[in-house]
């Protein structure tokens, strides 16, 4: 059987670790599917390895946010953001999902402040890391369905 493997990237990010399934989730996170990226963009679904399945992305000259690192966090707390400058790794570590998230998810209920036009960044009390669960911090709903509210 012909194997098939990526090539190595010169510079730019891999995300690895991603959970199973959850790749496109983060092309989406950092607006890679809205128009193609012009830099070479490698996306490996259902990977086997040692625990099981996961997802790699590797990212030709793209090093990413804080903020996108945190998105990333919400939907694959086992990630990982390997940094590579001359085809070497430079970096390397694990995503944290901080204590408070601000600004990156919207508050599913329709009648927070936050939904409302107000100049109110949404706000979340991480209160689960595994499984991912938030609570607004203004109206005190529990939020569980993180992906389908990253703004």
């Amino acid at each position: 059987m012909k194997e098939l493997k990526v090539s190595p990237i010169k510079h730019g990010t891999v995300i690895d670790h991603i959970e199973c399934g959850m790749a496109l989730k983060v092309l989406k996170i950092l607006g890679l599917t809205e128009e193609p990226p012009e830099d070479t963009t490698s996306v490996i679904i259902h990977v086997p390895g040692s625990k099981g399945c996961k997802d790699i992305v590797k990212l030709e000259n793209k090093e990413l946010k804080k903020k996108e690192v945190n998105q990333i966090a919400l939907i694959s707390p086992d990630a990982t953001i390997n940094i590579i400058r001359d085809s070497e790794v430079v970096k390397k570590y694990r995503v944290e999902l901080p204590d408070t998230v601000i600004g990156i998810v919207k508050c599913g209920n329709p009648n927070c402040i936050t939904n409302f036009h107000e100049p109110v960044e949404p706000k979340f009390i991480v209160e689960s890391r595994s499984p991912v669960v938030l609570r607004c911090a203004y109206c005190n709903r529990k939020l569980e369905d993180v992906t389908a509210n990253l703004l």
